[in-house]
């Protein structure tokens, strides 16, 4: 079991929790997953490291609550435990060094990997660039965290104009890659704002990197899951990757795998629901039994 150590509310929707997993901190990497199974009868769910600390055995990941398994998650509170945390799976994100400038793009909870990966940049003594976008400004997290990095360029985007530049990030990325000297730009978001995104570093001949989330098992190659067409191979999302070359990526194939299973998400998720609404109703008519047993005692 592992224990939380804190959990924050970043948004309406979107949490960050931080568990005990001292073996596994010391171990992470920048744009390593790890894979998570909140309860003995959960499903297994992958998610990105945001931050973790080797001294003090800590890992942290940030989370939309969107399924059931994220529903449990949020409900989590300090000291209650985890029952499985699998990692660091996948392959660490190439950080460039001295002399070059990397340009790194996240979209909504996608920031929480781009944090870590430009951290990592910054301290190997690279030029960074960090392009973060978000329906609304509400969506956005990390921003103080990303302030506090020795960025040359923090560029905010919102779809609504509540924060930031009115619009998406392939605009100010477009602007960056014609007008500045990139040598490579790493993207990590939605599937749909990735495929954009890295077309329009593509089109300007800058040298794109994706973090790709299929749909993932087991997290170690064996499932098979997770497999991705990339230059017309299969590849494995969790051994090959998360990072693969954009400009070979087959991105209708990896879209449509993503949905597979849509429609059993929803009925799990609103089964879900009914049951959490079915344990708060009883908390309070127990709460109201025992309000009207104790009214009932003192007017004896």
């Amino acid at each position: 079991m592992y224990q939380v150590l804190s959990k924050r509310q970043l948004s309406d929707a979107v949490f960050e929790l931080t568990v005990e997993a001292p073996r596994i901190a010391r171990k992470c990497a920048a744009g390593q997953f790890l894979i998570i199974r909140a309860d003995e009868h959960g499903e297994r769910v992958p998610f990105t490291f945001s931050d973790w600390s080797a001294e003090e055995g800590w890992v942290r990941f940030i989370f939309a609550r969107v399924g059931k398994t994220t529903h449990l998650l949020s409900r989590l509170a300090t000291h209650d435990t985890i029952a499985d945390v699998s990692g660091p799976l996948g392959r660490p994100t190439k950080i460039l060094g001295k002399g070059k400038h990397m340009a790194i793009v996240g979209g909504g909870v996608g920031t929480a990997v781009a944090y870590p990966v430009a951290r990592a940049a910054c301290a190997a003594g690279a030029r960074v660039s960090v392009i973060t976008g978000a329906r609304s400004a509400d969506l956005l997290i990390l921003q103080d965290e990303l302030r506090a990095l020795p960025l040359g360029r923090l560029q905010i985007t919102t779809d609504d104009g509540s924060a930031g530049t009115q619009g998406l990030v392939t605009g100010p990325l477009a602007e960056l890659c014609m007008n500045d000297d990139v040598d490579e730009v790493f993207i990590v978001g939605p599937a749909v704002m990735m495929k954009f995104a890295a077309q329009t570093a593509l089109e300007a001949g800058v040298k794109t990197m994706v973090s790709l989330n299929p749909l993932m098992v087991d997290g170690t190659g064996m499932c098979g899951a997770c497999r991705v067409t990339i230059n017309g191979r299969t590849q494995f999302g969790c051994v090959d990757g998360p990072d693969f070359d954009a400009a070979g990526v087959d991105w209708e194939e990896l879209m449509t795998r993503q949905s597979t299973y849509n429609e059993q998400e929803r009925l799990s998720d609103a089964k879900y629901a009914h049951e959490v609404l079915h344990e708060v109703e009883a908390r309070l008519a127990k709460l109201e039994a025992e309000r009207e047993g104790s009214c009932s005692c003192k007017a004896e």
